[in-house]
């Protein structure tokens, strides 16, 4: 009778977990069709005129039509480019022997919660300004902790320069570049700390243009996580509630390369 008793019992609770997970998968389905959901492109579209590292001014992205349509437009091209060019994704083996190539990401890690931190008002004040741990805490304690594997985004409002290659590098007369970037101790903290998958920022390095070496490309790599660089629009992200989709190429071997990131709002 007991043995009875428990498999009934055991029927209904597999039948109920079955149905409640039915019901979220139908949940999210809904959303997903219903409109409720945004979702935001934070890709610069890839052409000649993204800024791009110094060398030249002359753009390393080439587009050759292979065959065109009666009109001119291609039907099929190529192109060529550097694998840290436009909106991109430094894969761990950027900045660390042995550390996994940009086809050897975890997919589970190109996923992840957005965290974006805006420090565009003292970026602006200091194009060299670096993001600090204490910024990292400020933001904690109004919007809670950072969560494991979430995408740490620092929003500097450097987007705004994005057409602008001379104002986007910020050089000086000396061929010093002057843009914000991560301090290795915010850097070290959400890797030790926090254990997040990757840092990013809406200029052309996590690092700061006038720091001494790669500080933050060095922590982040090292520790197996990504960068992303050149991200676009993080002026239209919340502070915390957006879901990051990260779709670089799957180039085998690759440092890193040309990446879609999606965010999604519900």
């Amino acid at each position: 009778m007991k043995s009875t008793i428990y498999f009934a019992l055991l029927n209904w609770f597999v039948l109920s977990a079955c149905v409640q997970s039915k019901k979220i998968q139908e949940d999210r389905f809904d959303q997903l069709f219903s409109g409720n959901l945004t979702i935001i492109d934070l890709t610069y579209t890839l052409n000649q005129k993204n800024p791009h590292w110094p060398g030249s001014d002359t753009s390393p992205f080439i587009y050759d039509t292979l065959a065109a349509h009666k009109s001119g437009a291609p039907a099929m091209g190529a192109y060529r480019t550097p694998e840290h060019f436009g909106t991109h994704l430094d894969a761990p083996a950027h900045f660390a022997d042995g550390q996994p190539s940009v086809d050897q990401l975890a997919v589970s890690d190109l996923f992840g919660p957005a965290v974006v931190v805006n420090v565009v008002e003292k970026c602006t004040e200091n194009p060299d300004y670096v993001l600090t741990r204490q910024d990292l805490e400020v933001w904690e304690s109004e919007y809670g902790e950072i969560p494991e594997g979430a995408i740490v985004l620092m929003q500097t409002g450097w987007g705004e320069k994005w057409n602008d290659m001379k104002a986007y590098r910020n050089m000086d007369s000396s061929g010093k570049m002057h843009f914000p970037g991560f301090s290795a101790e915010a850097a070290r903290f959400l890797i030790d700390v926090r254990n997040i998958s990757g840092i990013g920022i809406d200029n052309l390095s996590v690092d700061a243009g006038a720091a001494d070496g790669f500080p933050a490309h060095d922590i982040v790599n090292g520790a197996g996580k990504y960068h992303l660089e050149n991200v676009a629009d993080l002026n239209l992200l919340p502070p915390v509630g957006a879901f990051l989709i990260v779709a670089p190429i799957k180039l085998e071997g690759g440092s890193g390369g040309q990446v879609r990131i999606f965010a999604v709002l519900p």
